[in-house]
């Protein structure tokens, strides 16, 4: 069952289209990678579809619900939650302060005892440091908070912005195993967006790829492994 659907979105700002008629679906339960460099209107297109940039065009459907016109806190509401790319974290303020912030929803604020007890159960590290700053934390650290904070909303989607962007190769490897096992143990619909294709595809069975705004190429592991352009950008082939 489709969870997501984004139909000929064209999305940009004021007169610079950046997105062009792009389509894509994720289906509840799935974990998807969108493929793109730098440029190719990634960030604009999760944007355009959590209800930040304004000037769009098309359909974007979350659990049959259109959305396109609906602003940024009536699309969280719904169970639609970014990590953005950067993470985002207020550096001042303690680990658990952090959390706390991910729990600002209704539906949330009514769980948050039971998710943060899940989310030190995925991440036991933040649990013994839960009363550090946010900003004192290693890089590895400081994403697995930004993670941990979008899911004390309680997400049905979570969107991943560049979450490996910046780590070294073996907090990659960790992260990708946790960003898996959300997904498997907490029925985490997880939409990945990715440079790192080898570690992408470690847990996404389908994906797409986005070039200068336009959707290129749709399809399973196989068929992205297998095309030359992904090849020669993505796996150095």
């Amino acid at each position: 069952m489709s969870l997501l659907e984004v139909k000929s979105v064209t999305a940009g700002y004021d007169e610079l289209k950046i997105v062009k008629g792009v389509s894509l679906e994720i289906r509840k339960g799935e974990i998807v990678v969108l493929l793109g460099s730098n440029g190719a209107g990634k960030t604009t297109l999760i944007n355009a579809i959590i209800g930040l940039v304004k000037d769009k065009d098309g359909s974007i459907t979350f659990n049959e619900d259109e959305i396109i016109n609906l602003p940024a806190f009536e699309v969280a509401k719904k169970g639609m939650i970014l990590v953005p790319q950067g993470r985002g974290l207020f550096n001042k303020m303690s680990v658990l302060d952090n959390l706390y912030l991910g729990s600002y929803l209704p539906k949330a604020r009514n769980r948050r005892e039971e998710l943060l007890e899940r989310v030190f159960s995925i991440f036991p590290k933040l649990k013994e440091r839960n009363k550090q700053k946010a900003g004192s934390l290693s890089g590895g650290e400081q994403q697995m908070l930004a993670v941990a904070r979008a899911l004390m909303s309680g997400p049905e989607l979570l969107i991943l912005d560049e979450p490996s962007l910046g780590l070294a190769p073996k907090i990659v490897h960790s992260l990708f195993e946790t960003i898996y096992m959300i997904n498997k143990e907490m029925g985490i619909t997880i939409f990945l967006v990715e440079q790192n294709l080898k570690q992408a595809l470690s847990v996404a069975k389908r994906g797409y790829l986005l070039e200068s705004g336009k959707m290129v190429l749709s399809g399973n592991k196989e068929d992205l492994v297998q095309n030359k352009e992904v090849k020669k950008a993505y796996l150095g082939m």
